[in-house]
């Protein structure tokens, strides 16, 4: 298909390489010179060095991949590199130079001298050997703090732009529907507004340094059934889009992101990558999604190995076309010669090839990559001397001292302080029995995205890469007069009981007992946490609960610490531990950042992303069930969380007053107005944060009990006073309706302000008045909160 619209070009000055004309017309003009051939070629990346021979880092990795012959694809061009950096490990330096000397063999090669998109993981940091390890999304979700993760998707895209990347691969918008899931360490937690909020802040900060962000996974793939890696999804419409959907809905209008990832997983029978409704019509008619779509790896061939929706490659390639989905990833498979020889066979018309070059062309051009000063040395390497590769080694530093202190900060905030009887800060303890099986293992902080962990596993000849200290380097260093006697117990997973009679002998010798538990990161199985290491119940993984519970016999004072991926129930160890530190896979300065709460250093400010369970059964369940979802007279099963979303303690104490409702009734398209004052009134300074749930007790279709519309961090020293002002807009009380459309409707409404789902503190009886109202995509999404010091306080 050519351009509409006649364009001027001549060979010395091509239209599509003079960045004065408009995007539009350099796009056109440039598909308007290119063959069939050359418009595939940009609609699909290649993976150099992807192994086919097992230790997979992608679903059917082994049986997907297939050896890719570059010189032969790249003088018709090519779209996308697939992970120059982590794929292997790679010194950074020698990384940007082989990136950028590939770079340079792809423009050279084709007809037109386009450089392709090169992408790379970065869920915790930027996937790559040497790179800070951030904490992983459901820690991000644990510092109720946008502000901090937007800073940190910032410094991600920094040093992923400094080496020649262009987009990464993050963040991930599922919400956690059933703990069991292996993913849920990815994802930011069980609410769809925390989610919204904090990934529509990463998503503002890898933009803001020139990374293309990518939105994933469009849309259900967390709600499959018994928490299974690529199980159907059983959602109801009205869940996928009052629970499912507002993460991306906020991320697209409020984040600028560029890509978005389709999801791998089918709802009643429609698999994402085929659905032309969710990718076309959702996110880009109505949403209003410029960007590209881009396949989750191989998801466009599942279509036939796995959906069944196809009967050859073709038909896959056809079918995600059709749907929506601009590139293939992470290598070509269905968009190569199987679709140029069925748009040739007239099976696929050249439209759809034509509509998704347009958009991977425009994204291009927005990147600079059609520029006529384009030039594939990456910033990093900008004014080096490249003549000696090997004096390169070293010269790139991807954990430099701002990016640790960041990561810490996260690592501080997400902690969250799930008990305490007072034993904690530890007082000086002159002796510390150290035990369990995440006691001394440095890779315990990070997840399954994490290059170590990820990647490096594969490589145990290499280095890791990055300092990990291990909590017993931590303590000895927050506690230096401190005897610390180190017992494994058991393994994370293995089962094995020999040793929990030396750690309960070390126990009973020590003054406290700090049990690290929880789990390791892995990917399809070889984990307890991570990318296909689903579980079949929340028990402590291995014979972890019988250390415990050996533990607690010794009468000793037990702090249980937790570093692990999913919420688990804990049995008897609420009821019994001295306190329960919950730490989310808190990257490289987690320890260091655990250890400061345990001594006091740092007073702890997470709170739950997830619900804690009490029983390991009675999943799925989240805080968002509708009344029949809790306990009930009709049931033996209690699914009442041990810990509910957003619960966290700190070293201090809080008193929440004065709550005035300006107010108390607003019209159907108004807003409420309230305030209240928070005080610290202990001794200690502290963060509290105020939540605020939305309680609806007659709607037209059945509601979840009560829904987080908004929160706030309020810092505050002893004795200071704060008084917190909310603009809540009726907006916010709107959801889908019985006829699909979205609905606020006139009635009574509590305003909880809370400290969590399961401690309200405050609340406000407010109406609705007037007429029903529809609204849309267009409506408003956020509480507004101010806050001002209380004089005299």
């Amino acid at each position: 298909m050519t351009a509409d619209v006649a364009v001027e070009t001549t060979p010395e000055k091509p239209l599509w390489n003079d960045p004065d004309h408009p995007v539009a017309a350099r796009v056109d003009a440039l598909v308007a010179a290119m063959t069939l051939q050359e418009k595939i070629a940009q609609l699909y990346g290649v993976w150099v060095g992807a192994s086919d021979q097992g230790g997979e880092v992608a679903p059917h990795q082994h049986d997907m991949e297939e050896a890719v012959d570059l010189d032969a694809l790249v003088p018709a061009g090519l779209g996308q590199l697939t992970r120059p950096f982590g794929t292997v490990p790679v010194d950074p330096a020698l990384g940007a130079l082989s990136l950028m000397r590939t770079q340079a063999r792809i423009t050279s090669a084709g007809r037109f001298g386009i450089p392709a998109v090169a992408h790379e993981e970065c869920l915790a940091g930027f996937a790559a050997w040497g790179a800070t390890a951030y904490p992983v999304p459901l820690s991000w979700g644990a510092t109720f703090d946008p502000d901090v993760v937007r800073r940190m998707a910032a410094a991600i895209g920094r040093d992923m732009r400094s080496v020649g990347i262009h987009q990464g691969l993050a963040p991930v918008l599922d919400v956690v529907r059933d703990a069991r899931w292996g993913r849920v360490e990815e994802t930011i937690g069980e609410d769809p507004y925390l989610v919204g909020t904090i990934g529509t802040a990463y998503v503002r900060g890898l933009e803001s340094a020139g990374i293309v962000a990518t939105l994933k996974h469009f849309v259900g793939y967390s709600a499959s059934r018994a928490g299974r890696n690529l199980a159907p999804a059983s959602v109801g419409a009205r869940e996928r889009a009052d629970v499912l959907l507002p993460p991306f809905e906020m991320a697209v209008r409020e984040g600028g992101p560029r890509s978005v990832m389709h999801a791998y997983t089918d709802i009643d029978g429609v698999p994402a990558a085929a659905d032309e409704a969710l990718l076309t019509g959702l996110l880009r008619d109505t949403w209003g999604f410029e960007g590209t779509v881009v396949a989750d790896y191989f998801g466009i061939a599942f279509l036939k190995t796995l959906h069944g929706l196809a009967a050859d490659w073709a038909d896959a390639a056809g079918a995600a076309l059709g749907a929506g989905v601009d590139v293939e990833l992470p290598t070509v498979k269905t968009f190569g010669a199987p679709l140029i020889e069925a748009v040739a066979e007239g099976r696929v018309p050249e439209a759809l090839i034509d509509r998704a070059v347009r958009r991977v062309l425009a994204q291009k051009a927005l990147l600079g990559l059609l520029d006529p000063d384009w030039s594939p040395v990456p910033p990093a390497l900008d004014g080096v001397d490249l003549t000696d590769p090997e004096a390169l080694r070293g010269r790139i530093d991807l954990d430099r001292p701002e990016n640790r202190e960041l990561a810490r900060e996260i690592a501080e905030k997400a902690v969250v302080l799930l008990t305490n009887d007072g034993t904690l800060p530890l007082a000086r303890p002159r002796r510390i029995a150290l035990v369990g099986p995440n006691a001394t293992e440095a890779t315990a902080v990070l997840g399954c995205y994490s290059f170590p962990r990820h990647v490096g596993v594969r490589h145990p000849e290499v280095p890791v890469g990055i300092d990990l200290p291990t909590l017993y380097d931590t303590l000895t260093a927050e506690f230096p007069d401190a005897d610390i006697t180190v017992a494994r117990g058991t393994g994370v997973d293995d089962g094995d009981l020999s040793g929990i009679g030396e750690a309960v002998d070390a126990a009973r010798e020590a003054d406290v007992v700090v049990a690290v538990l929880g789990d390791r990161a892995g990917l399809f199985g070889r984990g307890t946490s991570g990318e296909g290491c689903d579980a079949e119940s929340l028990t402590l993984p291995g014979a972890q609960q019988q250390l415990l519970d050996a533990l607690l016999d010794s009468g000793r004072p037990v702090v249980t610490v937790l570093l692990a991926g999913r919420p688990y129930a804990l049995g008897r160890a609420v009821a019994e531990s001295a306190a329960i530190v919950q730490s989310f896979f808190p990257g490289e300065e987690g320890t260091a950042a655990i250890a400061g709460v345990l001594s006091g250093r740092t007073s702890p400010s997470g709170r739950l992303p997830v619900s804690v369970p009490s029983g390991a059964g009675a999943q799925p369940t989240t805080y968002l069930g509708a009344r029949l979802a809790h306990a009930s007279e009709v049931s033996s099963i209690d699914p009442t969380p041990a810990f509910g979303f957003g619960h966290g303690l700190t070293y201090t104490s809080f008193a929440w007053s004065g709550l005035v409702t300006h107010t108390g009734q607003a019209p159907t398209d108004g807003a409420f107005s309230l305030e209240l004052t928070v005080r610290n009134t202990g001794g200690r300074h502290g963060t509290e944060v105020v939540q605020l749930y939305l309680h609806d007790p007659v709607a037209s279709v059945v509601q979840p009990v009560q829904r987080l519309i908004g929160y706030t961090r309020v810092p505050l020293a002893p004795g200071e006073a704060r008084r917190v002002r909310v603009e809540v807009p009726a907006d916010l009380a709107s959801f889908t309706g019985r006829d699909g459309r979205r609905v606020v409707e006139p009635g009574a409404l509590e305003l909880r302000f809370a400290a969590s789902s399961t401690e309200p503190r405050l609340t406000a009886t407010v109406a609705l008045t007037g007429p029903e109202r529809h609204v849309d995509h267009t409506r408003r999404l956020h509480a507004v909160f101010t806050q001002e010091a209380v004089e005299g306080a």
